[in-house]
């Protein structure tokens, strides 16, 4: 019987939607949102300088901002520098971010159960706001995020630490994330591993429930 779930963040429980009022204009609009999100792109699309920085951009909030400023004002979808800014100030707005119909549900389900709960994810910023937005603060008992632990999925480390944390069993705990690279690197401790699709919020309504029944939770 699983003792906790992690789950990743960006494209698993929450999806950057700003609305579709925002950037209504741009036609280039989906594709700036998914360059925005993208957990494992390659750094092609930017000047081979910032190489290095873009696979370290998940560890500090500073190298962050500058290469995806860099990959929006140079990549093969290029923007002004001031569309630049104003996109990356709305990716880090907590209110730019939907959950999925059964993110909070599903957390509901594990918190009745008394099974524990973390957020595992590549980020550099603070995401807490989002769930407190949302009404789910409370039914997370970890953050493990990458900027404030100095590691990335899919390195071990990270998973082992937040299983540490929770107080259980790899060997008894379930991944739920949308990229098999980064979060399929939890089958490397032990856990389980469940892949959802990033899909838009209204085109995936129960993906994190069916992966739960799936394994009898």
């Amino acid at each position: 019987m699983i003792q906790g779930v992690l789950f990743d963040y960006s494209g698993t429980l929450f999806r950057l939607e700003p609305g579709p009022e925002w950037l209504a204009d741009e036609p280039r609009r989906d594709e700036l949102f998914a360059l925005l999100t993208a957990s494992t792109r390659s750094a092609e699309h930017l000047p081979a300088e910032l190489a290095d920085d873009w696979a370290r951009r998940d560890l500090d909030p500073e190298t962050h901002r500058a290469v995806y400023l860099a990959a929006l004002t140079t990549s093969d979808i290029p923007v002004a520098p001031d569309v630049a800014e104003v996109l990356y100030e709305r990716m880090t707005d907590p209110s730019a971010w939907q959950p999925y119909p059964d993110t909070l549900p599903a957390l509901r389900r594990l918190r009745a159960a008394g099974v524990r709960v973390a957020v595992v994810s590549n980020i550099a910023w603070d995401i807490r706001e989002v769930f407190a937005l949302h009404g789910a603060a409370d039914l997370v008992d970890e953050y493990v995020l990458s900027y404030e632990e100095g590691v990335m999925k899919p390195d071990p480390k990270i998973f082992t630490v937040a299983c540490q944390r929770l107080g259980v069993d790899p060997a008894r705990t379930l991944m739920v994330g949308d990229s098999e690279d980064a979060d399929g690197g939890a089958v490397s401790v032990g856990m389980d591993f469940a892949l959802v699709e990033p899909s838009p919020t209204d085109e995936r309504p129960s993906a994190l429930l069916e992966a739960l029944d799936a394994r009898g939770r």
